[in-house]
């Protein structure tokens, strides 16, 4: 088949990939100037399946009410907040009930697993090397963080996922730059889970699409899909329709204003986060792979020769309004675990994007009910983790097969019922 890729993300880039290994005609459209140029820039680069969960979780209300009184707060609500956001907020409530959480999680990480076999698969073919680098640790500074940890180890022993708790001392061994002076009760380490640079394996896997025969148009803005035609759509600056058998949907946030016209309105709004890159001066103060501090969840990763920080729930606002409060969390967690590893004089990438996230977390993959049209979309903080696993799923969708995995949950029908 002939297919149209719209948004090139690291989540369209794994689909144009998969969809060309299968032999289709492949064409990518994106209205930036390179792949993974939006919430795909600089996010953490952690790939952790077992810690792959939905935000929206039994007793997470009063924490966010918590949080809007604290300083250095894990999530934020911000000004403006549109009409759509309140309405995601109710969904994000009630997807917060036992039972819901409970179905959305296992759907996550039935994804995430998968996601990481397939990630492993597609980087040992390719002939590039990209920055990662073995084992993610969770750091906790009290015992309080050690009691409320408990929960989510029990979810790692029921799934079967090695880890190992530390003393302070075991978590200096593994990540013996930590500071001395800030107070850490322990950690989790979690030896088979990793960290990797998603913009650099983007554009590998788009010069491996390539040699497939895809072709990707950048600069190019799709403007509407046409009601009247299957896979027929419209760009800017052009009176022409292209046509196509078929279109997959991967535009990040911009895919729930190209859907409302076709009459589906997914709750699909930003969720924005932030993070900080900077040049590591010299490697010994620097981390081994990454870490995340439990409490206010910020993930510190060593990036190559840069280390990033990155973390932040902002809900409203506006994409190019920086928040310097959620700035000053990612820069306080660096200096109280790795002071000194990072040059903050010069060479310090700022980075805030909009993570296209559905209320209840999983996100939508398959037929869209509208002829001609997949989606595969709403991946949430979790694009990363998730896309290699994604795009499999949707091209054994897309040619018929049953994918690997169970994929109940996943289609669109469950925000049509």
């Amino acid at each position: 088949m002939n297919i149209a890729i719209l948004g090139a993300g690291i989540v369209g880039v794994t689909t144009a990939y998969e969809l060309a290994a299968d032999g289709h005609q492949v064409t990518v459209f994106e209205r930036h100037a390179s792949v993974a140029e939006a919430a795909s820039f600089a996010n953490a680069g952690v790939v952790a399946p077992g810690y792959v969960t939905p935000w929206a979780a039994p007793g997470m209300p009063l924490k966010v009410l918590r949080y809007l009184l604290a300083h250095h707060a894990p999530v934020r609500l911000r000004r403006p907040l549109a009409l759509a956001d309140i309405a995601w907020m109710r969904h994000w409530l009630a997807a917060c009930e036992g039972t819901a959480y409970a179905r959305n999680r296992a759907r996550m990480q039935r994804l995430a697993f998968y996601s990481r076999h397939r990630l492993h698969r597609l980087a040992d073919a390719m002939a590039y090397d990209f920055d990662r680098s073995s084992g993610y640790m969770v750091l906790l500074r009290a015992e309080r963080d050690r009691r409320l940890a408990q929960p989510g180890l029990a979810l790692l022993r029921e799934l079967g996922v090695p880890f190992d708790e530390l003393d302070a001392d075991a978590a200096r061994r593994i990540e013996p730059a930590l500071h001395p002076h800030t107070a850490l009760a322990g950690a989790i380490h979690l030896p088979q889970d990793e960290v990797g640079n998603c913009r650099q394996f983007a554009i590998i896997l788009r010069d491996a699409a390539e040699q497939l025969g895809a072709r990707f148009a950048f600069n190019t803005t799709v403007t509407a899909i046409d009601k009247t035609q299957p896979a027929t759509f419209h760009v800017a600056h052009s009176a022409v329709p292209l046509r196509f058998d078929a279109l997959v949907l991967c535009a990040g946030v911009g895919s729930a204003e190209l859907l409302r016209p076709l009459g589906l309105r997914l709750p699909l709004r930003p969720v924005y986060g932030y993070s900080v890159s900077a040049p590591v001066p010299e490697p010994a103060r620097a981390p081994r792979s990454g870490v995340m501090d439990e409490r206010y969840k910020v993930a510190i990763t060593r990036m190559g020769q840069r280390v990033r920080v990155a973390g932040s729930a902002e809900i409203g606002g506006r994409p190019d309004d920086v928040h310097h409060a959620a700035l000053q969390t990612l820069y306080k967690v660096l200096t109280d675990w790795f002071p000194g590893a990072a040059r903050l004089s010069s060479g310090v990438q700022v980075w805030k994007g909009a993570r296209p996230m559905l209320p209840d977390g999983p996100p939508v993959i398959g037929a869209s009910g509208v002829p001609g049209l997949w989606l595969n979309l709403g991946h949430g903080s979790s694009g990363w983790a998730l896309s290699c696993g994604s795009a499999r799923v949707l091209a054994d969708q897309i040619a018929g097969r049953v994918p690997d995995i169970d994929t109940e949950g996943l289609d669109v029908q469950r925000w049509l019922r």
